[in-house]
């Protein structure tokens, strides 16, 4: 066996100028992973940091192996430094979380031991929460709320960076905007187990928040996006033939009573509102038909092209192991 899949765990650290924190939060990691006796790796994804992340970081790979690191060439956002991570990473286990210190550590082995349970996802839930009310906790949970209505998936905290995945269910993900929060909601979506369990959160001690109000706007933009994707989009015409037909049926309603004053009324079809309108109605119908038949055929080819089929394999019997 190859020694990269013997990792077990493998935590992924998005950073962007962390330099007050990061040599005490790998501290916390080895302190609450070594005890487990299992083999684990840190993918840190430093994300443009200007200020001495990187130099910090350097010092710790070199002198610990199990320190990876990945550099960004500018700034891209978290969503992308979780999705490097995730790509790097090899083990069974993959645990993200924030490098600011109000994740702990220290919570990570009993999120693992969860997934021994059965599940394919354990999220962690800030139960005590400690950050600005009116700014951060309160947007977060109406955001919740409004998450786990739309995707069914019915967590107490999608803002919680804190998770562990069973590595098998990340694989052919791709995130997004700020859809890494979203993430169980795809993992359900596929057939997934996913669970919750409270963890700690510690109040900021260093640097800033990266979290602003307009990233909570994006996350409600990127939920358009999911729910369309949870519903549609293994099957793209019937959601948009659905509103293909009720166009033409509006669009021949409209044009029988065009007619109907025509021939009882005797009004001139160039003089009814009701005619161009039958026209726009019938011909977007038609044009909405199409644009369905074209997304089918591109889902059918990405899922062709890209090998991997629209739902989750959780085991098998008398078959050799799947790819």
């Amino acid at each position: 066996m190859d020694a990269v899949d013997e990792i077990h765990i493998f935590v992924v650290l998005p950073i962007f100028n962390e330099s007050d924190a990061i040599t005490e939060l790998l501290a916390k990691i080895r302190a609450a992973l070594d005890p487990l006796g299992q083999t684990y790796e840190v993918i840190c994804c430093d994300d443009g940091s200007t200020d001495r992340t990187l130099e910090l970081l350097r010092a710790e790979a070199e002198r610990d192996p199990r320190i990876k690191v990945i550099v960004f060439a500018r700034n891209y956002g978290q969503t992308a430094a979780l999705d490097a991570g995730f790509r790097a990473a090899r083990g069974q286990v993959i645990v993200p979380m924030d490098a600011d210190l109000q994740n702990d550590p220290a919570d990570i082995p009993r999120l693992v031991a969860r997934l021994d349970e059965g599940w394919d996802v354990v999220s962690g839930w800030r139960r005590d929460r400690k950050d600005p009310f009116f700014t951060k906790t309160l947007p977060s949970r109406v955001a919740n709320v409004l998450v786990s209505r739309v995707t069914g998936v019915r967590l107490h905290d999608y803002g919680c960076t804190l998770k562990a995945y069973r590595a098998s269910v990340l694989k052919g993900f791709r995130l997004y905007g700020e859809m890494h929060r979203l993430i169980p909601a795809y993992v359900r979506w596929v057939g997934g187990k996913v669970s919750e369990e409270v963890v700690q959160h510690h109040p900021r001690r260093t640097g800033r928040s990266k979290y602003t109000l307009a990233k909570t706007l994006r996350l409600l933009l990127d939920l358009l996006t999911v729910r369309f994707l949870l519903s549609y989009s293994t099957k793209p015409l019937y959601f948009l033939g659905k509103y293909g037909i009720l166009f033409i049926v509006l669009g021949f309603l409209a044009g029988g009573w065009s007619l109907a004053k025509r021939l009882l009324f005797d009004v001139p079809l160039y003089k009814d509102p009701f005619f161009p309108v039958a026209i726009t109605l019938t011909v977007t119908g038609i044009q909405l038909i199409f644009f369905g038949l074209l997304a089918e055929l591109s889902m059918r080819t990405y899922f062709e092209a890209a090998h991997r089929p629209p739902y989750l394999i959780r085991e098998t019997l008398n078959l050799p192991p799947q790819g």
